[in-house]
């Protein structure tokens, strides 16, 4: 089964105080960076949604990682998340996994189970201790729904619409739970994985 990732990164990090995706981590590596990295070790390929005129090696991402530009970033992520879900039909495969830019705990044991419970008809879930976590991974009969998305809705809407099609997968790592809001919240992520 193959699983394309799409890293939402064209939000505007106001709680932060500034671009956390270009904060430094111990390796020198950005946020974004080593959050696009975890994703590059699991999944076929990875894309990576960024605002109008950012480019990725901005962010020191690698050359071969496409950047997908949301020209309406600034209405909400669901603008910034259709863009992406759009740009997935040149593809074949069969699911995609949507990735935070800034939730860079996430252990790649956990992307790869996500990945191999992922199909062409399913809405895997990630859950750690009761609670829906990210990344969510929408399989391919669910792209022409996200590519619809608007405002700051997120996926929520398509996943609540087919409830029955969502799987639970419930999960030891509590880094599906953890993002990056402030700088404080990134101050004890001092080693890379």
């Amino acid at each position: 089964m193959s699983v394309i990732a799409l890293v939402l990164a064209a939000g505007s990090s106001t709680r932060f105080g500034s671009d956390k995706r270009r904060a430094t981590l111990a390796d020198g590596r950005s946020l974004l960076a080593h959050s696009v990295e975890r994703a590059r070790a699991v999944f076929d390929e990875v894309r990576v949604v960024l605002r109008e005129g950012e480019r990725g090696e901005d962010f020191g991402l690698p050359a071969d990682c496409r950047v997908i530009v949301s020209a309406e970033a600034t209405s909400g992520m669901g603008h910034s998340l259709a863009a992406g879900a759009r740009s997935l039909l040149d593809t074949e495969s069969q699911a995609v996994a949507i990735l935070l830019g800034d939730m860079p705990w996430i252990e790649s044991a956990t992307l790869r189970r996500l990945a191999e419970a992922a199909n062409a008809s399913i809405i895997v879930l990630p859950r750690h201790a009761g609670q829906q976590g990210h990344p969510v991974i929408f399989g391919r009969d669910f792209w022409p729904a996200l590519g619809q998305l608007h405002g700051d809705e997120g996926a929520r809407s398509v996943v609540h619409a087919h409830r029955g099609s969502c799987v639970a997968v419930e999960l030891e790592d509590a880094g599906v739970l953890l993002d990056v809001d402030t700088p404080q919240g990134l101050a004890w992520f001092i080693m890379p994985p």
